[in-house]
């Protein structure tokens, strides 16, 4: 394609494989990278050479790609007005993919990097004398603390709260892209993606997967609660290098056994029948891409961006047992008299509040318009293991107690 596009968020977990499928679509991108972030160029490259991108893409990218470093908490993204000028009025389409997905975040910060950040590029795209496309990537969880039931494409309220400030977060700024929308006259494509995962195994030069967080809050509590309950060193998972495996190659011998000394156990809210959406992220830019290829309505369309199969919460738990070297009892309240570790994950509300969804995305929209190309490969256990680069064998699962009372509380950690 020859439209110009400009790209926010590129050096992102999603941002770059977005930056991969918008390469296949345009001759050049420019990218939006934070001042002072770093040489974004070759953070880019780096993540093309470790998932296998032809020699010749890799080779291409100096070409192809203009970075322009902008703040977008600052007004004219931090440019002068002439610079600003320039690069609004050279743009065919912007996509908004900054942003941050801190679960633990509070909401003034949050406002300032996902509201703002919002309001800058609506600002931008509203200065374009092409009037650019807008395609903003907000996430599902607009849907908010309604955790039963189903939630579509076209809703967008906040009758039911959030659960934590991250959402309210993405929920007010699709609420400013409705209102942008509205006062220019202008389409806006909104792309909501569920939980975002890959089975590529960390590496330094990589950004990091979103469940890595998870890992370090669990190690970072076992570390707080004393040393009777951190993890012996032995027992820590260990990393793999992606470029000395292929992610999709044999992996470790899963059949070795790992030998263990007693973990803790611990109690956390949730639904033993509860289910997650998760989506490989690879696959989630690709579909996004391909919705952006579509001609707008005019107004907004939005898009939920997710799985066809939900993962059930079980196996979420069996990932996290298996990360944090614990044992995690699923229970319907909080208890009574929690012990040290249950106390400190009570800091951590935005991470455990999941564990009780049982809420279905509708992506009818979706499917209707990609037909059998929008559906998903598996994401199991193994998948989500494999994206969070321990080389011990998969976890098994611990067995979940009969009953709330079939564990003595005086024997959790």
């Amino acid at each position: 394609m020859v439209v110009p596009v400009a790209l926010t968020g590129a050096t992102g977990f999603l941002g770059l494989r977005l930056l991969r499928q918008l390469l296949g679509a345009h001759r050049s991108v420019t990218v939006l990278a934070h001042a002072g972030s770093g040489d974004a160029l070759h953070r880019i490259t780096r993540f093309l050479e470790l998932t296998g991108a032809p020699e010749p893409l890799v080779a291409e990218l100096p070409a192809r790609i203009r970075v322009v470093e902008t703040d977008l908490e600052r007004p004219r993204l931090g440019l002068s007005a002439p610079a600003f000028h320039e690069l609004a009025d050279g743009l065919g389409a912007i996509w908004h993919s900054a942003g941050s997905i801190n679960l633990e975040g509070d909401l003034p910060q949050l406002r300032r990097t996902n509201v703002d950040g919002t309001r800058r590029v609506l600002e931008l795209a509203a200065a374009g004398r092409r009037k650019p496309v807008v395609h903003h990537v907000s996430t599902a969880f607009v849907a908010g603390a309604r955790r039963d039931g189903v939630a579509y494409e076209d809703e967008l309220d906040d009758a039911s709260g959030f659960e934590n400030a991250y959402e309210r977060s993405k929920y007010e700024a699709e609420k400013l892209v409705h209102a942008w929308s509205r006062e220019h006259g202008r389409p806006v494509v909104v792309l909501r993606p569920s939980i975002l995962v890959t089975d590529l195994p960390p590496h330094p030069d990589l950004p990091s997967h979103p469940l890595q967080v998870i890992e370090r809050i669990l190690s970072d509590v076992r570390r707080t609660a004393g040393p009777e309950h951190e993890r012996p060193q032995h027992e820590r998972p260990q990393h793999a290098d992606p470029a000395a495996r292929h992610p999709h190659g044999p992996g470790p011998d899963r059949r070795r056994l790992r030998t263990t000394v007693p973990r803790p156990r611990i109690r956390l809210v949730g639904q033993p029948d509860g289910r997650l959406n998760l989506t490989q992220v690879e696959h989630a830019a690709e579909v996004m891409v391909r919705l952006a290829g579509r001609t707008p309505s005019g107004g907004v369309d939005t898009y939920h961006v997710v799985h066809d199969r939900d993962v059930p919460v079980r196996t979420v738990v069996s990932l996290l047992e298996g990360l944090a070297g614990m044992s995690i009892d699923l229970v319907a309240g909080k208890p009574d008299a929690p012990s040290a570790l249950e106390a400190l994950l009570d800091f951590y509300p935005g991470m455990t509040a999941y564990l009780g969804h049982r809420r279905r995305f509708d992506d009818t929209r979706v499917r209707t318009l990609l037909g059998p190309s929008a559906v998903s490969a598996p994401v199991d256990l193994g998948y989500l293991w494999s994206g969070l680069g321990p080389e011990e064998p998969v976890p098994a699962p611990t067995p979940p107690p009969a009953s709330p009372t079939a564990v003595p509380s005086d024997r959790y950690a």
